[in-house]
Formats: C-alpha cells, structure tokens, sequence
C-alpha cells in the first residue's frame, strides 16, 4: 500500500458493536484489515514494517483492534449458537458468517506482525490485559486439543466445520506467538499484566503442558507430522529433534516469564507449580540446547529450583486492574443475544443472490492475484508435470505451467473451469 492509503486505512479502524457484526459497514472494515494484514506481512518480509507500527501507534489503533478480537470472540460464543436455531436462517447464510472468523484470524495476524515492538505493546495500555486473558483462552485450546491432523475429503455438509475448527487452530498458534512478544516485555506491561499472566492464569503451568503434548505435533501411520506455514507436512526422521518457530515460541515465553526478576518476585512456586516446572528437565536435551543456547540458564534455574525453596513471593499489590471491554461487552448486551441474532438474521445474514455477487466482487478486489502471489511461500508449480512454473492461463488466470506443452496437454479438463472463471 502506499504511506498515504495505509494511514487513511488505518484511521479509518473503528470499534464495532455486536449487533453491526456481518452488516455492510462491519464488512467494509473487515477489508481494511484484511488490507492492513497483507500489507503488514509483505512489509514485515522486506523488514520495513515500522511506517505500519509507527501509524497504528500514533493513531492509538491498537486498543480498537483488541476489541475487535473481543467482540468477534463473544459474537462467536453467544450469538452464532442463537442463530444457528432460528428457522429463518438459510444455508447461505455461511458465506458472511465464515468472515467472522476469517476477521479474527486477521486481527490476531496484524496485531503478531507487528507486536514485536516494544512501543505496540506499551500504547495498548490497559487494553493489555484484554489481551492476555484472551491469548490465555487461546492456549488453553490448544493444550486441550485432540493432535491428530485433519481428516482429507470430508464429506461436504461438515466443509465449513472442518475449515472453522482448521481457522481456530490456526489462531491459537497466532495467540501464543501475540503472548510470547508480550512476556518479551515484561518491564514495560501494567503493574497487574504480570500478576495475571504468573498467577491469576497461571501461565508457565499451561506453557509446560504445551512443551508435554505439542499440539502441533503428531504421529499418524508410524510418520511423523508437524505444523507449519499452514499445513500439516511429515517430517524426515533426520529432522524430528529439530525444533520449530512454535516450539521456540514456548521456550522464550517460558524464559521471559520464569528467569527475569520481576516475575520471579511474583510468581508462587509452590508444591505444585514447582512439581510442573521440574518436568521441563526432561526436555531440555543436549540437541534442544544447542538449537537455543539460552536455554542452559533455564536448565540451571530449574537444577537450582529442584534442590531449594523459593522464598514465598511479595503480596505488594493491593488493588489490581481487570480486563474491562469484555466484562462491558457482556454487560452491555446480556439477555439480548436473541434479539441481535433475529436483527441479524433480517439485515445481515440472509443476503439476495445480486448482494452476494457484489460483495464477491469486493472481496476479488482485495485479494488481489499479484497480493496473493507475493504472500505465498512457495513458487508456482505446473499445474502437469509439478515443475517450477514462470507461466499462467492469461484468461483465466488461475492456472500455472512451466510449457506451452504442458499447457496445451491440460487445456481439455481446463477448459470448463476457465470458461467459469473468465
């Protein structure tokens, strides 16, 4: 995007109320985070992401888009189960509810890009513990998880289950990223930011049952399967010890939250938060350690933690902040989830075939093809013969071949989808 698009973008993100969430406005702002998104991604790659930092921060955009990921949330706990009961609400219907959750996949996205900085995570302010408590949420997700990948060809009426439930991995694995940049900062969090993630949520306790049972990890027909980059792939036998951008993510929130001082004051390592923590001996091996170096001062701390008592921490917090734009959500519209799903159903969710095609139309205008190429990770393939392919189907665009052979070869069973497409 150029410097002027992106800050009138960025001005242009406001908070939503529940009741607007799939409306015509609401979708218009869901397109500038998408573009916001995209533009953050390919800036992030070329390192030059700080102009994006630099207007969400000036513009104080943060905090809204924290409580874009609440509304999002609540709207998905309390009023798409209303909604999925009413007569009135057609099967059509899941084209604008599946960018609900394609919404908050794209904010927790933007808010990972760009949370690498300290000074993103300072201007939340108090919003900060929103966000903890939702990335907590998130993880305690993914610890419950069932670790087998995804089923292939399921059968069509579960399509949109099995791809929601797909978007809901995908954004937890996006929450432990948001909350590890976090502990990264634990000097500059709010006085209660600490003390929510040590001991209300008790944080390192969940981290550990992440490292025991690797959700992004499986064993399926004797291979083993991680996940990256979006997609389950198996690994060669040479590669199992090695450790992934998610695994180190665990570690160095671990690390942040365990060895800097302040949470050591904070943090109670009693029997059994002690007991827990001891269990990361059995993971710390020689390979693991050499993959992350930092990680010999997490096994001295837990050699030392095994054979003392940690002294009882400092009760010097008397009053302590709460999370307030979820509790306000929820007290705002309480007993009226049925009444906002009918005014959804009416104005939001049953869209005319001419409606559908309109926003079909926006949509195309987002996600650009060039937008979607140069977010890909991996170079075009022949679409015949696998191999790298520099050439496309100008019609239709849609298809990739490395030869005007392979192309020619292919245009029989092309044919009826490009004449569609075109």
């Amino acid at each position: 995007l150029p410097p002027a698009e992106a800050e009138a973008l960025v001005r242009a993100l406001q908070g939503s109320e529940l009741r607007d969430i799939g409306g015509q406005g609401w979708l218009r702002q869901h397109e500038y985070v998408e573009k916001l998104n995209m533009h953050g991604i390919l800036s992030a790659s070329e390192g030059q992401e700080q102009l994006l930092t630099e207007l969400l921060v000036t513009h104080a955009k943060i905090p809204v888009l924290i409580g874009e990921l609440i509304s999002v949330e609540i709207w998905k706990h309390k009023i798409f189960p209303v909604l999925c009961r009413l007569e009135d609400f057609k099967p059509r219907s899941t084209f604008p509810i599946y960018v609900v959750l394609h919404h908050e996949a794209s904010i927790i996205n933007l808010l990972e890009t760009v949370f690498f900085y300290k000074e993103v995570c300072e201007s939340a302010e108090d919003t900060i513990l929103d966000l903890i408590d939702y990335c907590h949420r998130k993880l305690i997700l993914l610890a419950a998880r069932s670790t087998k990948p995804q089923a292939a060809d399921p059968v069509p009426p579960q399509e949109l289950q099995k791809q929601a439930e797909m978007m809901e991995f995908e954004i937890s694995l996006k929450a432990l990223s948001v909350l590890r940049f976090i502990t990264d900062q634990v000097h500059s969090l709010p006085l209660s930011a600490l003390t929510r993630m040590l001991n209300t949520h008790n944080l390192p306790c969940l981290l550990v049952e992440l490292v025991e049972h690797c959700p992004w990890s499986c064993w399926e027909a004797g291979k083993l399967k991680k996940f990256e980059n979006g997609t389950w792939h198996v690994v060669p036998p040479e590669d199992h010890v090695k450790m992934t951008k998610l695994d180190g993510q665990v570690w160095l929130a671990l690390l942040n939250l365990l060895l800097s001082p302040e949470c050591q004051h904070k943090y109670r390592f009693d029997g059994f938060n002690k007991s827990q923590l001891l269990k990361l001996r059995a993971f710390l091996t020689d390979v693991l350690i050499d993959q992350l170096p930092n990680l010999v001062e997490m096994q001295r701390f837990l050699s030392y933690l095994a054979v003392t008592e940690p002294a009882p921490p400092k009760k010097d917090l008397i009053l302590e902040q709460v999370p307030v734009i979820r509790d306000h959500i929820l007290k705002k519209n309480s007993g009226k989830w049925e009444a906002i799903a009918k005014h959804q159903v009416k104005h939001a969710f049953s869209p005319t075939e001419e409606e559908l095609k309109l926003q079909a139309r926006r949509w195309a205008q987002t996600y650009s093809l060039d937008m979607m190429e140069a977010l890909a990770p991996d170079k075009p393939r022949c679409r015949v013969c696998g191999a790298e392919a520099a050439k496309r189907c100008s019609r239709c665009r849609n298809e990739w071949y490395c030869t005007r052979a392979c192309q020619v070869q292919h245009w029989q069973k092309h044919k009826p989808a490009c004449n569609l497409m075109a």
